[in-house]
């Protein structure tokens, strides 16, 4: 019986389709390994959306490929993201792979497999639109909890994001098909079910009955005996009055909302091909808090957009003093090279002086730095990105179920980190304190602090057995 060995990249969505192939290659007798020297063949998952995931991806896939030589490994598949985006500079470029496969070409892994186990070359590049949205999974999450992804692809087409030229059209899996997939997690033992797509509130509007669908499955499953369920992401302009009543009433439903806003000038948004604006975020913040009690908001936000200007990004600090966002991540535009550059914090009010200036004062059960005042500091990451530097962290509240019963659970790699360097640590009365370590995250302590619960971001991901 061959072995595999798979190593997944990127976003919790790619994760489902590394859970999907295990799945197909079990059940054409394949055996899965944790360790890559044993493995005959290796399956590297890639993510090809921002620079730094191109650069983890490329080196991932150099160490596997070192496996043929200090291993046992026969040949190297790799799928995803990056091929889909670079296959014919990769074919050129990394000789190292065997066999390629785009993202709509995961149902052909056992092909793709069995070929690199031959020591053939091959490519399978199918119509990504064409790909199946259902199957079965092999999961790689702790017993209890699973993602769940309800549709691929996205139709957004946003003037900055590449998704659709990765993954395709928008296309919803039949809600019949998710509630039987739903009722196998429930009685897995699954506790928490995290529903992800692209553009979650987008659910439905391709399926024949042509309208939002997502209140009308929520329901569905908040039947289940599931404890809690996380809903990643909600676009604004899809967030209906009937959706927020489910989120206000159900109470499995977790009140943390990840609305992705980018920006809030009317015109910088028209330029990425978006819709709204500020007082319509306005509007649809408080009256989402108005209805739902202990609402908590998550946004993301691009900065630095050619043609931006500086009234434009006073009027979106002014948005965030005002709005009082409790999660913020900041992307900053890059031209050349293309890189995205992303800072998380986490307080949206200023805190005094004198409670910065305790170096001492440290938060214990975290996984990334609380800001005081992040207007300030926002500001600072705008005009000088390049003093900013970037740290691993390793988030010690996730971790992986372990991999048998005789050793320890697999730590996992959370998000990277942007610290400002000693020049930068004072922008506006902004301070932090010390030095980011492994496991540990010296933070500011809160005079009234909120509980924070640290939201895992899948990355490497190591292949039970």
């Amino acid at each position: 019986m061959p072995k595999l060995g798979l190593i997944s990249l990127g976003c919790a969505k790619n994760l489902v389709d590394s859970e999907h192939m295990l799945s197909l290659m079990r059940d054409a007798g394949w055996e899965i390994t944790e360790d890559m020297s044993e493995a005959d063949v290796g399956v590297v998952n890639t993510c090809g959306f921002i620079e730094a995931a191109k650069t983890e991806a490329i080196e991932t896939i150099l160490e596997t490929a070192q496996y043929k030589q200090t291993g046992r490994m026969k040949g190297l598949v790799v799928t995803g993201c990056l091929v889909q985006r670079y296959a014919d500079e990769m074919r050129r470029e990394l000789p190292e792979i065997d066999v390629f496969c785009g993202t709509g070409s995961y149902d052909n892994i056992v092909d793709a497999a069995t070929a690199a186990l031959r020591g053939e070359q091959a490519a399978y590049m199918a119509d990504m639109t064409a790909a199946a949205l259902d199957g079965g999974r092999s999961r790689l999450t702790p017993s209890y909890t699973a993602y769940f992804k309800i549709a691929e692809g996205c139709s957004n087409t946003c003037a900055y994001c590449i998704i659709p030229k990765l993954r395709g059209r928008y296309r919803s899996r039949e809600m019949a098909s998710l509630l039987e997939e739903a009722r196998a997690l429930s009685d897995a033992g699954v506790k928490e079910l995290i529903v992800i797509a692209q553009d979650i509130t987008k659910y439905g509007m391709d399926l024949p009955e042509h309208k939002r669908l997502l209140p009308e499955l929520l329901r569905e499953l908040c039947k289940l005996d599931f404890t809690w369920i996380r809903l990643h992401y909600l676009y604004p302009d899809q967030i209906t009055d009937e959706l927020i009543d489910v989120i206000a009433e159900e109470p499995k439903i977790v009140k943390y909302l990840d609305i992705p806003l980018q920006h809030v000038s009317k015109r910088i948004l028209r330029a990425m091909h978006r819709p709204g604006d500020g007082a319509e975020f306005t509007a649809l913040i408080e009256d989402m808090r108005r209805r739902i009690p202990g609402l908590v908001l998550r946004t993301s936000l691009i900065v630095g957009l050619p043609g931006e200007t500086d009234d434009e990004f006073a009027e979106l600090c002014e948005f965030l003093q005002n709005a009082a966002i409790e999660r913020v991540g900041v992307f900053a535009v890059r031209l050349l090279p293309p890189l995205s550059a992303r800072i998380e914090v986490i307080l949206p009010r200023p805190v005094p002086h004198a409670v910065l200036e305790r170096p001492q004062a440290k938060t214990r059960r975290i996984h990334r730095p609380v800001v005081a005042g992040y207007v300030p500091l926002f500001a600072a990451f705008r005009r000088f990105p390049h003093h900013f530097r970037r740290e691993k962290v390793v988030n010690p509240t996730f971790r992986l179920r372990p991999l048998s019963e005789n050793k320890p659970p697999v730590e996992h790699p959370c998000v990277q980190l942007l610290i400002p360097l000693p020049d930068l640590r004072r922008q506006g009365g902004v301070v932090l304190h010390g030095k980011v370590e492994p496991q540990t995250v010296p933070l500011l302590r809160l005079q009234n602090p909120r509980p924070v619960k640290p939201m895992p971001r899948p990355g490497r991901v190591a292949v039970e057995p």
